[in-house]
């Protein structure tokens, strides 16, 4: 079982991250890339002139130099990109294997129901309260994002769960419940929100994102709950 879960995430994992990269070169990263030319554009912070400030800017801007390292646009940054959609493919992809070993799809079909699950919980679900945003848009505290962002997914993931799997009604008011709860708690939001690029940009790019999202889930459920099935009936 071990053995088919692995197989399964592997093959299925690298096949959906190359549909995503492919679909994120053609649509979002230029999107990126266009958003990063206003970013660009943005008029630089005069230095300090106290002596104590002036160091303290110079210092924080070698450590913004050092952590702003970002590969070079063109094939070495599609290559880092393809190595991390991998990665976070594979991720997935282990994930939706150890939930067939418990509940193995019997049509192929059904591995796309599970597709949409993962993004309703990973991608719809949290970009409701923190939508995908392109570079130079003001946001609000990393850390506080991160919390609401593991909440608002554990929440949709558990709430859909006990709605489809739920045997008991009570169970399933419960997954209803859940379900608005983070949204009502509200995503943490800068004081001003500001953004260096167009609006009618940061739309688009929230489209782009999205649709990409959903036919890579779409593909990973559906090729996993195929490939899982294969090897079920091979073993």
């Amino acid at each position: 079982m071990i053995k088919q879960i692995a197989q399964t995430a592997g093959f299925s994992g690298l096949l959906a991250a190359l549909l995503l990269t492919l679909l994120q070169s053609f649509w979002v990263s230029p999107l990126i890339l266009q958003a990063e030319t206003y970013e660009n554009a943005a008029p630089a912070v005069e230095p300090h002139e106290h002596a104590a400030g002036t160091a303290a800017h110079e210092h924080a801007s070698h450590e913004h130099d050092v952590e702003a390292w970002a590969p070079e646009d063109g094939l070495q940054r599609t290559l880092f990109t393809g190595l991390g959609n991998l990665v976070v493919a594979v991720g997935f992809a282990l994930m939706l294997a150890g939930l067939y070993a418990l509940r193995s799809p019997q049509q192929t079909w059904q591995g796309l129901l599970w597709g949409l699950a993962g993004f309703a919980t990973f991608s719809l679900a949290p970009s409701l309260g923190l939508p995908p945003e392109v570079p130079g848009t003001a946001a609000a505290d990393l850390l506080l994002r991160q919390y609401w962002w593991i909440g608002t997914a554990a929440a949709t993931a558990v709430g859909l769960g006990l709605l489809a799997f739920g045997r008991h009604w009570a169970l399933r008011v419960l997954g209803v419940l859940l379900l608005p709860l983070p949204h009502l708690i509200g995503a943490p939001h800068p004081e001003v929100h500001e953004s260096l690029a167009p609006a009618a940009l940061g739309q688009e790019f929230i489209y782009a994102s999205l649709l990409t999202n959903a036919l890579f889930w779409a593909a990973l459920g559906l090729i996993s709950a195929w490939l899982f099935g294969r090897l079920q009936r091979h073993a």
